[in-house]
């Protein structure tokens, strides 16, 4: 039985110290309805969860599935699906003047012009991302358009040919272009493109490349992280890849029947582990460098 050590938010992790966070979250508990009467129990899927995000700063999320990632993730944008409910807990971004936002206090129209201007989200499975009877321009002409309305089609197009080179794409091909007309990985280019129109100050990423094979995998990998450096932008990484979460992120944390059960620098978590779940996750990765037993010949 894995014990209750979910870590309270420290002053700052190394390199960050002084500076104030991004985001805050504290005490944060998600459940959703199990039932269709209001007196029907909630499962609670995130439960009581703390931590601080700064500035240029990119957390990973690890652990099994349905111990509360990506929840964690679809709560912090309040995106949750109509059974999901936020009973407690406070969710505080910071914007780059230093004002503060309490985003569970957001309406729908304050949280339609924060969502992409300030957070982006970048979904797994870029198919299901996309309305597959509209070519890439005119979803990105409509992002743009449902959360900033203050530019015009003309600087819409200019801002998508921009970070579609950003991502190593070529605009004139792409924006003409059906979903279906291009591969899963530039499906997948694509949406962390559309996730940049609006030059957001952080990015929550749902394991990106769990539907791409190992080579595109590869490369949205060494591309996130090439403009990670570039842009500077915070980030939340959730993955169940430990490899993946090793080689993007900053601080690790690891998640376990929704709660934060051990967080830390990147090599502490993965050299030093502390608690006996993200030990267990870590072990269960095999190693391609111990040697092997041989497989007896029947012959």
């Amino acid at each position: 039985m894995v014990e209750d050590s979910t870590p309270k938010p420290t002053t700052g992790p190394s390199g960050f110290e002084g500076v104030e966070p991004v985001l805050s979250v504290r005490d944060l508990v998600v459940e959703y309805k199990t039932g269709q009467g209001l007196n029907d129990a909630a499962h609670r899927a995130v439960n009581e969860v703390s931590f601080d995000l700064f500035p240029g700063e990119s957390i990973a999320l690890i652990g099994e599935s349905g111990c509360g990632k990506t929840t964690l993730g679809l709560a912090l944008l309040r995106l949750l699906p109509k059974l999901g409910l936020i009973p407690s807990g406070e969710v505080t971004y910071r914007k780059r003047d230093g004002s503060l936002v309490d985003l569970l206090a957001l309406d729908d129209q304050q949280l339609r012009r924060f969502r992409w201007s300030e957070c982006a989200m970048v979904f797994q499975g870029a198919m299901n991302s996309f309305n597959p009877v509209l070519k890439i321009w005119d979803q990105m002409l409509d992002t743009v358009r449902s959360h900033d309305r203050s530019m015009s089609k003309h600087d819409v197009h200019d801002r998508s040919a921009e970070v579609l080179r950003d991502v190593e794409l070529d605009p004139d091909r792409v924006l003409k272009s059906y979903p279906h007309e291009l591969s899963g990985g530039m499906r997948q280019r694509v949406l962390i493109a559309m996730s940049m129109l609006l030059r957001p100050q952080m990015l929550i990423l749902d394991e990106p490349t769990t539907a791409l094979d190992i080579l595109t995998q590869r490369a949205i990998v060494d591309l996130i992280h090439d403009l990670h450096e570039r842009l500077d932008f915070a980030m939340i990484f959730v993955s169940h890849d430990l490899a993946v979460a090793a080689e993007l992120a900053t601080r690790v944390a690891t998640m376990y029947d929704g709660k934060i059960v051990e967080m830390g620098d990147v090599r502490d978590i993965f050299y030093r582990p502390q608690h006996e779940y993200t030990k267990s996750l870590i072990n269960a990765v095999p190693t391609v460098t111990e040697e092997r037993p041989e497989v007896p010949s029947h012959g």
